[in-house]
């Protein structure tokens, strides 16, 4: 989730995630960055979205999940 988080802050919620995108995030505070590979986890997240909780669905915010 935080990368998605980084994602909208700097692109929006508008802006779809390509496939091949990874985010560089920190983890837990830390100063090495960790690539995440933001495009294939949004991907396989559409695709399961009926399946997801609602905690995570929340948590995704105001993603625009019609997008591909």
């Amino acid at each position: 989730m935080a990368a998605l988080t980084q994602w909208v802050e700097r692109e929006g919620t508008q802006r779809p995630v390509p496939r091949g995108h990874s985010e560089q995030i920190t983890l837990d505070g830390g100063t090495d960055l960790v690539a995440v590979r933001l495009g294939v986890w949004v991907s396989n997240t559409k695709t399961r979205r009926d399946n997801l909780t609602a905690e995570l669905l929340d948590a995704c915010g105001s993603w625009e999940w019609s997008r591909a």
